[in-house]
């Protein structure tokens, strides 16, 4: 049903060691990720997060609420960068509801807040709903 929420997720804090890990799965080496000195040089404080992992532990989010095989579309925009110790909490709601050629689908938009209360990505996707479930 429309305004219908997800429980959020809140994860743990992120560490440089969490973006290591996604940067190897992921065979994206930036070293603004993992390399202090290079951050620096850069102009940032220090290494900051890779969006992309926020933006699979959201996508692992909404599976969870909606179901992974009911996914049909999934995209995010980056806001504002997140760092380590930053906590993330995920929130999702339900924006619409509507029959299709394929059936029912749901639209939802999907946030990862950062603890200062600004938001790191904001996402958005459509599921199939099973059965007509809302």
């Amino acid at each position: 049903m429309v305004g219908g929420t997800a429980d959020p997720y809140v994860d743990k804090p992120l560490k440089i060691t969490d973006f290591v890990r996604y940067q190897g799965a992921s065979g994206d080496f930036n070293p603004m990720h993992h390399d202090h000195q290079r951050a620096v040089a850069a102009g940032f404080d220090q290494p900051f997060a890779v969006g992309m992992y926020a933006a699979g532990v959201m996508g692992g989010y909404a599976a969870e609420w909606l179901g992974p095989n009911n996914i049909r579309r999934f995209r995010v925009r980056f806001a504002e960068q997140a760092w380590p110790g930053d906590v993330l909490t995920f929130t999702g709601r339900i924006v619409d509801v509507r029959e299709s050629e394929v059936g029912r689908e749901v639209d939802v938009e999907l946030a990862a807040t950062r603890q200062t209360g600004s938001v790191h990505i904001h996402g958005w996707a459509t599921f199939a709903v099973p059965g007509g479930e809302s």
